[in-house]
């Protein structure tokens, strides 16, 4: 679920059942895609869907055979047992690696009412996976830099249009900070694209941007939330975490 400018998305108590409090909630299914965007081109290995009774409500990055980069805001307040995952399916509901979850790290930073950045955690799976992990990127790059997002999130501007089983994707580009609206700067990716009404949303929140090539691709940014002042997903901006920031503390975090 992603996360509008300064509120924390614990629920979608208007669109469906609120699931445990500290997950983000899903309603009959993700609260849905990435708007704007299409079916994934490619299989993703280190694409993570993750789960609370068999119901997608948050993305995730595989980074090593045993740990999962998502948003801070999808597992707040969230005990291990109560979420699980699916890793590298191109469907929510299929495919890929089914695990469970032995710890779940919150960044410190989060969850302050201004913009501070922290909105990332550390999901420990309970096994090794055999998928592919991704690897972290050394440094986000320049506004201009190519990016792209993927998702099981909303799909159109409006709430309960359905949720999609295929994984979309849509191309993105690093926007100036400035563009933004609420961003914490240094540690936040403002991101734009170039496809009209095209952005992530509900249901989006933890997943990945990455950059590079297929085959080559490197994690910048966890899904975060809305990056202007209209409330419609799709209205030109969003906010990721830049994940390459936190490299010291994921490493930190997977050592102890």
């Amino acid at each position: 679920m992603l996360r509008k400018t300064g509120v924390l998305a614990v629920g979608l108590a208007a669109a469906g059942a609120v699931l445990v409090p500290g997950v983000a909630a899903a309603a009959d299914g993700p609260t849905p895609y990435v708007i704007g965007g299409h079916d994934a081109t490619e299989d993703y290995s280190f694409m993570v869907s993750l789960q609370q009774d068999g119901r997608h409500f948050c993305g995730g990055s595989l980074i090593s055979e045993d740990w999962v980069v998502t948003a801070a805001h999808c597992v707040q307040g969230a005990r291990p047992d109560q979420v699980r995952t699916r890793i590298g399916a191109r469907q929510h509901n299929s495919g890929g690696t089914e695990t469970g979850v032995s710890r779940i790290i919150v960044h410190p930073d989060f969850g302050g009412q201004k913009p501070q950045g922290g909105d990332i955690a550390l999901v420990r799976l309970d096994k090794p996976v055999t998928e592919q992990p991704i690897k972290i990127a050394d440094a986000l790059g320049d506004a201009g830099t190519a990016t792209r997002i993927l998702g099981w999130g909303e799909h159109c501007a409006e709430q309960n249009c359905g949720a999609p089983e295929i994984l979309q994707e849509l191309d993105t580009k690093v926007r100036p900070a400035a563009d933004c609206h609420n961003l914490a700067t240094g540690k936040e990716i403002c991101t734009g694209s170039d496809t009209p009404d095209a952005m992530g949303c509900y249901g989006d929140s933890g997943g990945p941007q990455i950059k590079g090539r297929p085959g080559e691709w490197e994690l910048v940014g966890a899904t975060s939330r809305d990056g202007d002042e209209d409330p419609k997903c799709a209205s030109g901006l969003g906010i990721w975490t830049d994940v390459t920031v936190y490299r010291d503390w994921i490493a930190e975090q997977q050592a102890s």
